[in-house]
């Protein structure tokens, strides 16, 4: 993304750092493919994919989308292994090799729109996963639970009017990008926002999965769960202000598997979204992976 970017490679090295740690040694760990064009296009248009994977800039130049977003020479690469880590996490579960798994990825996904990159966003990857558990394994209900600091709105965007796909958010609010509305509900009310106020803690941010967005989801029943993990609602995040706590993504991450275990056997796939300071990055991830593990 260029100096001084918070969506930098130094995200990627905490994450990969705190799983380096004993506790996570029986972790099966595996590279992520690249995903094929035919699975980005079940969620972008054809042209989009086209127009974005030709945009390979020359070493140290970057190509900016937008304000915030840009590409870099290895963007495209990177973006194509991040959707794929998602459908490998989702054939893994699938099978049975594992029951969870956590896609350590960037760019992250959340924000990507079907016509449309932004918010550091390239391609939707947990959409992308999510539409290739349907195709690949015939299921009828998935659902994706976001609980980064920003709305998903490219997630919500894609599945609002399709409902066999459920959608569950909490964010901060007023903050970028502007979407996630509670009366936003999707054809079915099969989207559902709990939007936050600044200055929220733990208990707000607990409330809003309690009594909001778990029960819709439990509702739902979905065959298979993906997670947006992004981890910037942390206290410590530099680019929101919710204040919420790293136990609090283990509690969260707890209540999900419960969830699972109750509709879908425990099959949950995670993939990172944001988290811009990087300690708290690190040890946020390691909480939702702790809990992902006690599956």
């Amino acid at each position: 993304m260029g100096p001084h970017h918070p969506e930098c490679p130094d995200r990627l090295h905490a994450v990969l750092h705190a799983l380096e740690a004993e506790e996570f040694a029986s972790l099966l760990r595996e590279s992520a493919p690249e995903a094929t064009v035919e699975q980005l296009t079940r969620v972008h248009p054809p042209n989009y994919v086209e127009a974005l994977l030709a945009i390979r800039p020359e070493l140290g130049e970057q190509v900016a989308l937008d304000g915030d977003t840009s590409m870099g020479e290895g963007s495209a690469d990177a973006a194509l292994r991040a959707a794929g880590a998602g459908i490998r996490a989702v054939d893994a579960v699938m099978e049975g090799r594992v029951r969870t798994a956590f896609a350590a990825v960037r760019p992250p996904g959340h924000h990507a729109e079907p016509n449309r990159p932004m918010g550091f966003c390239l391609f939707n990857n947990a959409a992308v996963a999510a539409m290739h558990a349907r195709v690949r394994w015939g299921l009828k209900r998935v659902a994706v639970v976001d609980f980064d600091v920003h709305h998903g709105n490219g997630t919500q965007a894609m599945f609002e009017s399709d409902a066999g796909l459920f959608y569950g958010s909490s964010h901060q609010s007023p903050c970028y990008p502007g979407t996630g509305q509670v009366w936003e509900q999707g054809v079915a009310h099969n989207i559902v926002n709990a939007p936050l106020r600044p200055g929220d803690g733990s208990a707000a941010f607990r409330m809003a999965w309690e009594a909001t967005i778990l029960p819709a989801l439990d509702a739902f029943a979905p065959e298979l769960l993906i997670i947006s993990a992004g981890f910037d609602a942390h206290r410590d995040d530099p680019l929101a202000q919710l204040r919420v706590e790293t136990a609090d993504y283990g509690w969260l991450t707890d209540r999900l598997m419960e969830l699972a275990d109750r509709h879908c056997g425990g099959r949950v796939v995670s993939m990172l979204e944001g988290g811009y300071d990087l300690n708290a990055l690190a040890a946020s991830a390691a909480e939702h992976v702790r809990s992902l593990m006690r599956a």
